[in-house]
């Protein structure tokens, strides 16, 4: 019998926490390997749906958990759960980036190392992310997020971009997003003032 309930406790770090059973009950322990569709990282408050086990102990732990409403309250729908509403079209803005940057090397014979650092810069990147993923899943040591922004910020943001959307990776807090969009502009800025000063 499926039950729904709400994550009265997670730690984002180590990948677990706790579910408060709807109507009372005993609270069921709650692993991030549960979850049957990891679209999203869980986050306190987030409604659930699961089955509850007992460990070799008798303790309770929740399994099979979806996630039931999204984070702004909807229920969750097909489209969503598949989609998770993430719309930015991140590999096409990573790939058109950097051919254009190429191109334009090309046409006005800027040097070719600019390219070379971003695509070295970004292969970097994408491989921490992926690895933080898996880290993730694990329940391993993590790659802190502020190692990943700055990569972003020194020239490795369009393989974040890919890795965001190829592995569904830190594509959705918030938090971090915002700031990672930050380092790209800022990143860009300072590209824009760096090939100002190349003489014509």
């Amino acid at each position: 019998m499926r039950l729904q309930g709400k994550l009265s406790e997670w730690d984002d770090a180590r990948g677990f926490g706790f579910v408060q059973p709807n109507g009372g009950g005993d609270r069921c322990f709650v692993h991030i390997r549960a979850f049957a569709v990891r679209d999203r990282r869980p986050a306190l408050g987030d409604v659930v749906t699961y089955e509850m086990q007992r460990d070799a102990k008798g303790r309770p732990n929740a399994t099979a958990v979806r996630f039931a409403l999204q984070r702004g309250g909807t229920r969750m729908g097909p489209s969503t759960s598949k989609k998770g509403g993430d719309w930015i079209p991140r590999r096409t803005i990573a790939v058109a980036f950097v051919v254009g940057l190429t191109a334009l090397c090309v046409w006005r014979n800027w040097p070719m190392w600019l390219p070379a650092v971003y695509v070295f810069m970004s292969a970097l990147t994408f491989l921490r992310y992926w690895n933080d993923k898996a880290a993730a899943q694990r329940d391993a040591r993590r790659t802190p997020e502020k190692t990943l922004q700055m990569l972003a910020l020194l020239g490795g943001w369009p393989g974040a971009l890919w890795a965001q959307q190829s592995a569904r990776h830190k594509n959705r807090k918030a938090s971090f997003q915002r700031e990672f969009w930050v380092m790209v502009v800022i990143n860009l800025g300072a590209l824009a003032w760096l090939l100002h000063q190349i003489p014509r």
